[in-house]
């Protein structure tokens, strides 16, 4: 058979009208044949080309509302059929069966559908059966028949009739791979909305898809490769945003602009967050970002250089420029939106990348999260878990103070962000000291107070904040040594007695909030 097959009769049926008139303009001028269906056949009709309608074609009408037009054997003998086989032929001549040589669908619009709140019935109508049973059949007979899936599809096509008089083999595979993952993750998004509807959040099968933003330049280091996805359902963030400026973000760029700005989301007052290597190194609230630029970056301006920042308010001039300030480098701003003047001003760092993304995701919004592993994966709920003041039990002799309680409730929002063992200081709505990752909790107390004190902050009454409990009093101490007399937990240690007992001997205040917030 040869590598080029010609294009005598198209079957065009398409949901998004994207380029469909140009398209079948110059199918036309090749000589093809367009047979199509409903409000794509009448589409072509009006801008006055010809067209033969599937059920002219097929003999057999239109029933059941539209539901059957397609499924009969003159379409899926016309693209099964294969040409370079003698039975196939003969069998597709005896029963009249002619070929088809392209096929271009694009689906029932289902994921729009469900993304606009539409009704159970509304989504059931918008699952598309003949259209996905098309484009499998195109894709297996890819050795004589192209399948578009996409407009984007068209130009390559056309491209390829006006230089070869017909569609190349490599051409017809490539888009037979398109094909299919189109139909997987259309199946994906409708099988995930049914698990949502009967209340199975891990249903016996789990699928997914997303759809490739970029391919990126390496992984976390030189020698892996790596690209980005998007995928539903929408969240406000990297996946909706844009960049104005700057090279291309790497793996490491995504992973950190991610924490940062899902952090940043926790606060509803002004806030900036500064994320090196996935941990937060600066967080703070204040009357406004610029105000909170400063109190993040005096955390730990060493490990601030060289990071990403995220806000949770529009990006002003001010605020630019105090982050973009000398020669402080800072690889990416994320924020919802930004000033002409502040983009202005950003565009003389070449090397810095804006990001807006429209919004700021809820932290309070359910939905899943992923970990891959070896052969298979993880899945869990959004950690979406947030405390109050009405939730702490105090479990001292001393009650807070109404100021303790809000640096505390920072203290806590903040280290849900930290990777465990996690310790946040706070002073003020700000962070002062974070310890992150470490094996053992003492440690993490430790080294978050020595990087504070380091850039000269005042740790004298402040708050301290760990992710899960303190298995030992040694942690609390470390604590308590470095200034901290406002601790909160989540308690349930099998020793809370000595840890609340070590509190009470040095005359602080400590509250339990029965939740954990471990980070891996």
């Amino acid at each position: 058979m040869s590598d080029i097959v010609p294009i005598r009769t198209a079957l065009i049926s398409v949901s998004d009208k994207t380029g469909l008139i140009e398209f079948c303009t110059a199918l036309a001028g090749h000589g093809v044949k367009i047979l199509s269906t409903g409000g794509t056949a009448k589409a072509i009709r009006d801008a006055g080309l010809a067209v033969t309608d599937v059920s002219d074609h097929t003999g057999f009408p239109e029933i059941l509302d539209g539901r059957v037009k397609t499924l009969v054997p003159q379409v899926h003998g016309g693209i099964l059929g294969r040409r370079g086989v003698a039975e196939h032929v003969a069998q597709m001549e005896e029963h009249n069966i002619a070929p088809i040589d392209l096929v271009a669908v694009n689906l029932y619009p289902f994921e729009a559908t469900v993304a606009r709140g539409a009704a159970f019935e509304d989504c059931i109508e918008n699952i598309d059966i003949g259209g996905p049973a098309m484009i499998r059949s195109a894709a297996k007979n890819h050795e004589s028949v192209a399948v578009l899936t996409l407009p984007a599809h068209y130009a390559t096509i056309l491209a390829e009739l006006k230089a070869h008089g017909g569609t190349l083999l490599a051409t017809r595979k490539t888009l037979a791979a398109a094909a299919y993952a189109r139909t997987a993750a259309y199946d994906s998004a409708i099988s995930s909305w049914f698990a949502t509807q009967n209340g199975d959040t891990y249903p016996e099968t789990f699928s997914f898809s997303g759809a490739k933003k970029q391919e990126l330049r390496y992984g976390e280091n030189p020698h892996q490769s790596a690209a980005f996805y998007a995928a539903a359902p929408a969240r406000f963030g990297v996946a909706t945003a844009t960049q104005h400026q700057g090279k291309e973000l790497s793996y490491n760029n995504y992973n950190d602009t991610d924490a940062a700005f899902e952090c940043v989301a926790e606060f509803s007052e002004p806030a900036i967050v500064i994320v090196k290597h996935a941990n937060p190194c600066g967080i703070a609230t204040a009357a406004n970002v610029a105000d909170a630029w400063d109190a993040a970056l005096a955390c730990d301006p060493v490990s601030a250089f060289g990071g990403i920042v995220a806000l949770n308010r529009t990006l002003d001039a001010v605020t630019a420029k105090k982050i973009a300030h000398g020669n402080f480098l800072t690889e990416v701003i994320i924020a919802p939106d930004a000033t002409d003047e502040a983009k202005q001003f950003l565009a003389a760092k070449k090397n810095l990348r804006l990001l807006t993304t429209g919004g700021v995701p809820d932290p309070l919004a359910t939905g899943v999260t992923f970990k891959s592993l070896a052969g298979g994966f993880l899945l869990q709920s959004r950690d979406a878990g947030r405390i109050t003041p009405a939730d702490l039990k105090i479990v001292t002799k001393r009650a807070p103070t109404p100021a303790e309680i809000e640096d505390l409730i920072f203290a806590f929002r903040a280290a849900k962000h930290v990777k465990s063992n996690a310790i946040v200081y706070a002073k003020n709505h700000a962070t002062i000291g974070i310890g992150a990752g470490q094996s053992n909790r003492v440690d993490s107390a430790r080294i978050a107070a020595w990087r504070g004190k380091a850039a000269n902050l005042d740790f004298s009454s402040c708050a301290v904040a760990s992710d899960a409990f303190f298995p030992f009093a040694d942690g609390l101490e470390a604590a308590i040594s470095a200034g901290a007399t406002a601790v909160i937990q989540p308690g349930g240690s099998i020793r809370d007695a000595e840890v609340i007992a070590a509190a009470d001997a040095a005359g602080i205040t400590m509250v339990f909030t029965n939740m954990r917030h471990f980070r891996h």
